[in-house]
């Protein structure tokens, strides 16, 4: 058994979890109390008997480990003590799925105190109310407590606070969560090695599509952190492209299309990978793509170099354009001085979104302090702001596009059209983009690569060959 399999067939934290989100509402001035959380309900699809596809909910995640539908916990904050409520025994459910989970079994398999059928979760929250003389708090979430559950007991229900706060906690990965997000990562690598293996006989999108889903699913990962971004030419100017159904053989020339660009990540046990890269359909990029796709590399490795505890996250979104922009003066793509490219933001033209996000159950993952009312283009997008703290886990996919959309305005612009070489530009407008993005865990004095899917010219040709 890997050390990394050691820590995954212990107990996911949840105790543990539960504790941070106490501490984080008595940050707030919330002393003791209760928190309750609701797990995601069965529901079934509109007009139809088959249920929709189950997510369980995160925050209730967070603080049991637990992916049942229909189930609840209480936190007792005073005594420190978790409960988990199962539903109960369905005699019609066992017909058609079999049994379930017993209480004694959710014992064994989670991290939490107690274990009882959700049919006592009101008397178990009375109770708990009773032994503080019902003059302390429950906090729950807004629109994820179910009809008929009890607060009455408790001096106070609080619904805007808790929200919040497991959002913050959750920004700071423990060793549990990281090796979970190793594990995905792991597994999606493989999924990309298998998606570019299949592009050597493929003639459309959705089949490497295919390759890379089935991939994650053999080796764990059931579920899709998103939908994959399988575009092939152009289509990857398309920063969220998603139709993934064009052919592979450009029908002007009747051979295939230089480059894929594939953004795809499989999600294990409810935590995500996020990884982008982009490989030759014909076993060797062309001279435009490849010149790209060396500004971008640099872009990423010289960024994640600059990463630790304490740095700057916007530091290092506007230390990825001035890479670009030197890559893109190199090429005669821009022209004039770098201070004054980066000043008038014209290499926004060509890298519009944000260097990376937080990453962990949810891709775009919570406690990032986004300001999309920002009026800096630079910086508009970016879903992280502030200082990284150990134990974040974040994203780092800088890009260089080619959208007609995006750059056009800026050559309809006088000021900044002369920034823009139109004739060279001309050149690279089939490449369509470059984004290449790994996921990072910031430590205290530098950080750690939990992606290992090949990504140097070298490696990615030799698979694509």
């Amino acid at each position: 058994m890997t050390s990394l399999d050691a820590i995954l067939a212990t107990k996911y934290p949840a105790k543990a979890h539960a504790r941070r989100v106490a501490d984080g509402l008595k940050a707030l001035g919330h002393s003791g109390g209760a928190i309750y959380l609701e797990a995601q309900k069965t529901r079934l699809i509109e007009d139809n008997d088959e249920p929709v596809p189950f997510r369980q909910r995160r925050p209730f995640f967070y603080l049991s480990g637990c992916l049942l539908p229909d189930s609840a916990l209480a936190y007792d904050i005073d005594a420190d003590q978790l409960t988990l409520f199962i539903p109960p025994i369905s005699p019609d459910d066992v017909i058609w799925s079999g049994l379930p989970l017993s209480p004694a079994e959710a014992l064994e398999r989670y991290d939490v105190d107690k274990v009882l059928e959700t049919t006592e979760v009101n008397a178990t929250l009375k109770a708990i109310a009773e032994s503080k003389g019902n003059k302390s708090t429950a906090f729950a979430i807004a629109e994820q407590v179910s009809d008929g559950t009890e607060f009455r007991s408790f001096s106070e229900a609080n619904f805007k606070v808790l929200k919040g706060v497991i959002e913050n906690a959750r920004v700071v990965k423990d060793s549990y969560e990281v090796a979970l997000l190793r594990k995905a990562n792991d597994i999606s690598a493989k999924g990309h090695i298998a998606a570019i293996k299949a592009s050597k006989t493929a003639t459309n999108e959705r089949e490497i599509e295919g390759a890379f889903i089935a991939t994650c699913i053999a080796n764990g990962a059931r579920e899709q952190s998103y939908h994959p971004i399988v575009a092939c030419g152009k289509n990857g100017a398309t920063l969220h492209y998603g139709k993934n159904d064009e052919d592979l053989i450009d029908p002007a020339t009747q051979r295939k299309k230089d480059n894929v660009l594939i953004d795809a990540g499989g999600e294990y046990r409810t935590y995500c990978a996020d990884i982008t890269r982009v490989f030759p359909l014909n076993g060797k990029f062309l001279p435009e793509t490849r010149q790209i796709y060396d500004i971008v590399l640099q872009m990423q490795l010289e960024c994640i170099d600059m990463l630790k505890e304490g740095v700057q996250w916007e530091d290092v979104h506007a230390y990825a354009h001035r890479v670009a922009i030197k890559g893109l003066l190199k090429l005669g793509i821009l022209r004039g001085s770098e201070d004054e490219l980066f000043d008038k933001r014209v290499s926004v033209a060509f890298f519009p979104h944000g260097l990376g996000h937080y990453l962990g159950m949810d891709t775009h993952d919570t406690g990032g302090n986004p300001n999309y009312a920002d009026t800096d283009t630079m910086f508009r997008y970016l879903r992280v702001r502030g200082r990284l703290p150990a134990g974040s886990v974040i994203t780092v996919e800088p890009g260089i596009y080619f959208c007609p959309f995006i750059i056009e305005p800026f050559l309809k612009n006088p000021d900044l059209r002369k920034y823009i070489d139109v004739d060279t530009l001309e050149r690279y407008w089939a490449v369509g983009g470059v984004r290449i993005e790994d996921n990072i865990h910031i430590t205290k004095d530098g950080h750690d690569n939990l992606t290992t899917a090949p990504k140097t010219v070298e490696e990615v040709e030799a698979l694509a060959a």
